[in-house]
């Protein structure tokens, strides 16, 4: 089983959001207090998919932290990674289940109240929920919800959920007495000067 304590502090790595070496910059956020690391690549193509999974993954396993792939079970079984997120229109998560091993890691971002009630009983281990405060970095990611909303969804769902979308060292602990079990960001890392700083600031404002 999943341990919730992973989800804390979660960031997403989307090399289309981020100039430089990404793994490097992922290690260093990593030494900032990340506590799990999503591999995000919309644009890439398989094989530059595969070799930077393959990087994060030896990054994040020396770190002992999980690394989850975005979308593509593919990537995420040929480099032994530790989980996969995926949304309404990618695998659902008991095909998923039956092509992947036990304690393999399933993040879902559902649309609708069906979908988070139903998440639990389809093999889910946590929920991404978001855009909690608007995106910059997902432009298909639709309205920012506002907290009331998101605390609303939290309170549905049946497994540890993360707020994603918008989300600062400023209005993290906003989200955590929501609900969440922990936050998920990109820019408010990455797209900082010193990402160590930057993952430290979030833990030490949000009170994660």
């Amino acid at each position: 089983m999943m341990d919730p304590a992973i989800l804390q502090l979660y960031l997403v790595a989307d090399p289309d959001h981020f100039d430089g070496d990404l793994a490097t910059a992922v290690s260093d956020a990593i030494s900032g207090g990340v506590t799990c690391v999503q591999l995000r690549a919309k644009t890439l193509t398989d094989l530059e998919f595969l070799y930077l999974a393959r990087r994060l993954r030896d990054v994040c396993q020396a770190a002992e932290i999980p690394l989850i792939v975005n979308d593509r079970l593919d990537i995420a079984l040929a480099v032994n990674a530790d989980g996969i997120h995926v949304g309404v229109d990618d695998l659902p998560a008991p095909v998923i289940r039956s092509l992947a091993r036990p304690d393999f890691i399933v993040g879902y971002s559902p649309e609708t109240d069906e979908q988070i009630r139903a998440s639990k009983d389809d093999g889910v281990d946590y929920l991404g929920v978001g855009p909690v405060y608007g995106s910059r970095t997902k432009l298909d990611a639709g309205e920012a919800l506002g907290i009331v909303e998101f605390r609303r969804r939290c309170e549905l769902s049946p497994v540890p959920v993360i707020g994603i979308g918008g989300i600062t060292a400023e209005n993290a602990g906003a989200v955590i007495e929501s609900g969440a079990r922990g936050v998920a960001v990109v820019s408010a890392i990455l797209g900082q000067e010193d990402v160590t700083e930057a993952a430290r600031s979030i833990l030490r404002q949000s009170g994660i």
